[in-house]
């Protein structure tokens, strides 16, 4: 895998723009009201009678003992215990009038559990919330459940409850080991923290762990993050997330309490790139794509070389074909053409499943033509190549044609050597991965339009 050079920094440089993520196309920002709960109902029950498709539930836990400054998700600060409990019992109805309509035949083969913080339940809650949902869903055996969790407040019976439960994949939030750092955010996190929960997780036989950090946050510098880094190193974790800080205070107005003239510069962010990226690539680690990194060992490298990675809301995944249903507030399902999310306010969402409907307040039914630039686009993302004659047999479209305004965008990355345009094949070169947000942007048909508005997506580098 190819390091980043100055030359190479340079050439990132141009292409650091707004831009989506794609863990779906088409993107959030095209959602509507139009969309309503009872359009998603009759599009669940067709769901059911016409697809066989395998499951994979999102279920939300929106609580935080503490604001972290920085945090772009949708979460609830709080230390009230019965505004979880009452949380909880919505969650079950929820759960429970989904499944009403979903074939017991449909086996769960991916299950996360995503926040706010997971770990802010108790190990009772998370039991009990977990054999709720396995009364209500048949898991497949092999069934791939991953947890987020928060290191700060955690016991080693919180960790027990999921494994116990049957998660094999855990993902902690680090961010930033460098103490100035976390006090400058918020998150006080001592690194003989981590250390701990590592040692529990292995110690419960857990093969799985990732750790999630973050650069260009208040007061990073080159020297400071190279040493988080390197003790990260030493954790010696099967994934690492590096993402991008996106600094949106004009979406997350709790960002205003950052001190903005602390924030590296935008020639700051990309030498931390340069430094994340050539620092684990020296350490043995791969490069997936979109601030993922593996080793060789993992499961998506490996399914990488083989073109069988798959994206959705949670990231990389190697659980390729399911249809997601998502559960709690502001949680998304995604199954055949429809995506549909849960009111994203937990009053509004807490009255509508109380009162025996479903909490969909947004939602979007794909065109034909969206399905064709989801397929390219995730293409793209997750194989790192597309075959236009695979794209033309499958949608009936004579690709150059279809394509013609795309394939004049992509000139711009051939010359600087990031892509290729290999007759029937695009293809994707190891310094393109660093870009693969800019090359998916070339068949989004609906950023022209948004890219009038007010700014809504992060920085691609």
């Amino acid at each position: 895998m190819q390091q980043i050079d100055d030359h190479l920094l340079s050439i990132l440089k141009q292409f650091d723009r707004p831009g989506p993520r794609y863990t779906s196309y088409p993107t959030a920002p095209v959602f509507s009201a139009e969309y309503t709960a009872q359009r998603f109902e009759n599009d669940l029950i067709e769901n059911n009678h016409n697809s066989s498709a395998p499951l994979s539930l999102y279920i939300h836990i929106p609580f935080c003992d503490t604001l972290c400054y920085f945090c772009g998700c949708t979460s609830i600060i709080t230390q009230n215990r019965e505004k979880i409990s009452e949380y909880l019992a919505a969650l079950k109805k929820e759960i429970d009038y989904t499944a009403s309509f979903i074939s017991k035949e449909r086996k769960v083969v991916q299950m996360a559990w995503g926040g706010g913080t997971p770990s802010y339940l108790t190990p009772e809650e998370i039991s009990g919330l977990s054999k709720y949902i396995r009364e209500r869903f048949a898991f497949s055996d092999d069934a791939e459940i991953s947890v987020e969790i928060d290191p700060r407040e955690l016991t080693f019976n919180h960790l027990k409850a999921f494994a116990d439960s049957g998660a094999n994949r855990f993902s902690l939030g680090v961010q930033d080991f460098n103490d100035d750092v976390q006090k400058a955010v918020n998150r006080i996190q001592p690194e003989q923290l981590t250390q701990q929960v590592f040692h529990w997780l292995r110690e419960l036989g857990i093969k799985s762990i990732n750790v999630d950090l973050i650069y260009g946050l208040p007061l990073q510098t080159v020297e400071s993050f190279k040493m988080t880094l390197e003790k990260v190193i030493e954790l010696s974790p099967e994934r690492i997330a590096v993402f991008n800080f996106a600094f949106v205070p004009w979406m997350k107005p709790h960002q205003k309490l950052l001190h903005q003239d602390q924030l590296p510069t935008a020639e700051g962010k990309l030498h931390l790139l340069q430094l994340t990226i050539n620092t684990l690539i020296n350490a043995r680690y791969v490069y997936v794509g979109m601030d993922h990194f593996a080793k060789p060992t993992d499961e998506l490298t490996r399914e990488q070389k083989r073109k069988a990675l798959h994206r959705n809301f949670q990231g990389y995944s190697v659980k390729a074909g399911a249809d997601l249903f998502g559960f709690g507030m502001s949680a998304i399902s995604h199954f055949g053409t429809v995506y549909a999310q849960n009111a994203k306010d937990l009053s509004t969402y807490q009255e509508i499943v109380n009162s025996g409907k479903f909490p969909t307040v947004l939602g979007y039914k794909m065109s034909a033509d969206d399905e064709v630039r989801k397929f390219v686009i995730m293409r793209l993302m997750c194989n790192l190549e597309l075959d236009k004659r695979e794209v033309e047999r499958k949608f009936g479209i004579i690709f150059d044609e279809y394509f013609s305004d795309a394939l004049v965008k992509l000139q711009e990355f051939v010359p600087l050597h990031l892509l290729s345009l290999e007759g029937d094949r695009i293809v994707v070169s190891d310094s393109g991965r660093f870009v693969l947000r800019n090359i998916a942007m070339c068949f989004d048909a609906y950023l022209p339009a948004m890219s009038k508005e007010k700014p809504i997506f992060s920085r691609t580098v």
